[in-house]
């Protein structure tokens, strides 16, 4: 079930001075709540500058045993330089030598311990013989938002991506499901720093004068609060507060139902946000807060990610990356109300095909597309 975040309005004799009060204290929680990533913005303001990669200890397990487990082991020990934390490996048999120290249990266990210990990384040392074992724990990492990796073999059956798939730690090769671009440094620091300039000239020269025209025309559609707030899911499955202009009359059906054409809930002055896009203008804070990106697939309710994350091939391979205020697929038709399956599952095709093409220039040509796409009309805006 989704936890969704709401501010009461306040009520009485002074009810004008009241939602006066309510809207600057809303900012007020807007801002206190970001104080600590603001922090984190000058860090990443100062990383990028300084051409400092922007990157994180990432947390690896293996499943199997052999020479390769062993020299993936040595490579990854080295976790300052390399940024990789080796914690256990994962093997039906014991092991010789001092991996078996550090076997965490047998294959089957590898499951709840990844989930556990949220770990970032899978690498799969298991020869092609065991393809059963091999796919499954393929599709538990697709599940999961855990990174599988391949050390093929000669009878392996996973074939490698591209030459640009295929890395070496030490002397094994390691094979990726997939190219990720914003897999390199240096491409991660160009996204980040687009980010934080373009949301940083889009609250100096848009937001200071539009958010308190909005914000009156929110007060003035009904009773509630200036800003709708919801706990979405972000990069590695990280929870963070999405932020939003209130476009529909309070109801209790936030949680459950997503927006339909002609819905009741929808304000006069909502329905105008919501196919201008002006609704996602305070996600501009998400984005410079670090918890979003200008550009990147739209976070769903929890309950969507609940619905569909076990039925839809891929569907958390989305939150590989920063989610976006617009993405790849809402440019291309699939936004709003996924009504069916069908439609979910199209816009999770474009959500991954951004992931594995991504490139400044792409960026680009979607803020300028969503740009335009403001001024026609959108079958799918409501």
């Amino acid at each position: 079930m989704e936890k969704t975040i709401h501010v009461k309005e306040n009520e009485g004799p002074g009810g004008r001075l009241a939602g006066n009060g309510e809207l600057s204290a809303e900012l007020s929680t807007l801002l206190r709540s970001g104080k600590l990533s603001l922090q984190n913005v000058q860090t990443g303001i100062n990383k990028v500058l300084t051409l400092e990669p922007l990157t994180t200890v990432k947390d690896l397990v293996i499943v199997g045993d052999g020479p390769a487990a062993q020299e993936i082991f040595q490579y990854c020990e080295d976790q300052t330089v390399r940024g990789y934390r080796f914690r256990g490996i994962f093997n039906d048999t014991p092991l010789d030598g001092g991996l078996e120290e550090r076997r965490m249990g047998d294959i089957a266990a590898v499951r709840s311990f990844a989930i556990q210990n949220r770990i970032d990384i899978v690498y799969c040392a298991l020869p092609g013989t065991r393809k059963q074992d091999i796919t499954d724990l393929m599709e538990f990492c697709e599940r999961n938002t855990i990174r599988f990796r391949v050390i093929p073999s000669a009878e392996s059956f996973i074939p490698v991506v591209n030459s640009s798939g295929l890395e070496f730690h030490g002397a094994v090769p390691v094979s990726k499901l997939r190219h990720e671009p914003l897999d390199k440094p240096f491409e991660r620091v160009l996204k980040r720093a687009f980010d934080i300039v373009f949301s940083i000239a889009v609250i100096l020269f848009i937001f200071t004068w539009l958010f308190p025209i909005l914000a009156i025309l929110v007060k003035l559609s009904g009773r509630g609060p200036v800003f709708f707030k919801q706990i979405r899911l972000g990069k590695d499955n990280q929870e963070f507060v999405c932020w939003k202009f209130r476009s529909m009359r309070m109801n209790k059906e936030a949680d459950v139902k997503q927006a339909t054409k002609n819905d009741p809930r929808v304000t006069k002055v909502g329905a105008f946000l919501r196919k201008s896009n002006l609704d996602e203008m305070p996600q501009f804070l998400n984005v410079l807060f670090g918890h979003m990106s200008v550009v990147g697939p739209r976070p769903h309710p929890l309950r969507l990610n609940d619905q569909y994350r076990d039925i839809i091939d891929k569907y958390m391979v989305r939150h590989f990356v920063r989610p976006g205020i617009t993405g790849w697929a809402q440019v291309n038709g699939f936004r709003g109300e996924t009504r069916t399956p069908e439609l979910m599952e199209r816009r999770v095709e474009l959500d991954v095909w951004y992931l594995e093409n991504w490139s400044f220039w792409l960026d680009l040509r979607i803020v300028v597309k969503t740009v335009t796409n403001m001024f026609q009309k959108d079958p799918n805006a409501y």
